[in-house]
């Protein structure tokens, strides 16, 4: 039963028990029909209990407690794995090698960072692309050309910079993936971070700023202010959100922000 159903049936149940056993209707008075239509209290709470959806089975209690557990080690394999890598390359194989999300199944190749491993800014998008998983390299379709101009806009070179994403593996069809999902391959995100200690984050979308600042802001909302990360280890990172280039190639006319989003990102490097 739902919040709503809840509060009603509580009600309800409180107007009983002070001796209210009749009421006019179950919609307000304007809005009857030619026939006024009255029902008992009781009545209203029987329809409301009618209306609730059936409670799972044992069977079905136990697939979804199945299901969760399976996250919760898969979570915890990637934190513990992650923590013996002491290199990117230690980290790249690591992840290859990680059978714990299903994402990886219908991959074409695992999308691992890549660029300058000490950069001194890393961007971050939300997952690869149909090129991306047949290359197995970070923003190289439509979407990493843009990332190119934008990135040499601010004066910087591809190959200075660091590149990733908050999956290693597409979803099927580009679908949004899973919260399972984003949990899972986060810690492999967290620690490529730490291993390249960047001076400055930026999120390339909404997706990949609610998954690394835990928050389910907009992306409009957290654009054009600095944010800051916080690694393990407590260093302060500072980030900037900004659109994604994906998003930027279905909405020409977003293009003018991001740029404006980018000459704030030169001024910091500086």
């Amino acid at each position: 039963m739902n919040s709503e159903c809840l509060d009603v049936k509580y009600m309800l149940e409180w107007y009983l028990t002070a001796g209210v056993d009749e009421t006019l209707g179950e919609v307000p008075f304007a809005a009857q029909t030619e026939k006024h239509q009255e029902r008992t209290v009781p009545e209203i709470v029987k329809k409301i209990q009618e209306k609730s959806p059936p409670q799972p089975q044992e069977d079905e209690r136990r697939a979804i407690t199945a299901l969760a557990q399976a996250t919760i080690d898969a979570c915890k394999n990637a934190r513990e794995m992650c923590a013996g890598a002491k290199t990117l390359d230690e980290l790249r194989a690591m992840v290859e090698a990680f059978d714990g999300c299903a994402l990886k199944l219908t991959a074409t190749k695992t999308v691992f960072g890549g660029g300058n491993p000490k950069a001194k800014v890393m961007f971050i998008g939300e997952a690869p692309g149909a090129d991306e998983d047949r290359a197995g390299i970070p923003f190289v379709g439509r979407s990493g050309m843009l990332l190119d101009k934008i990135i040499t806009a601010a004066g910087m070179k591809r190959d200075e910079v660091y590149i990733t994403n908050v999956l290693p593996w597409r979803p099927p069809g580009n679908r949004t993936p899973t919260t399972a999902e984003v949990a899972i391959c986060l810690p492999f995100l967290k620690r490529q971070i730490e291993l390249v200690e960047p001076e400055i984050l930026v999120l390339l979308g909404g997706s990949a700023a609610n998954a690394l600042l835990e928050n389910e802001d907009s992306i409009s909302k957290m654009r054009g202010k600095w944010m800051e990360y916080k690694t393990s280890a407590g260093k302060l990172i500072p980030v900037m959100a900004t659109f994604h280039p994906a998003y930027l190639l279905r909405n020409v006319g977003q293009k003018a922000k991001i740029w404006v989003d980018f000459i704030r990102l030169k001024k910091k490097i500086l």
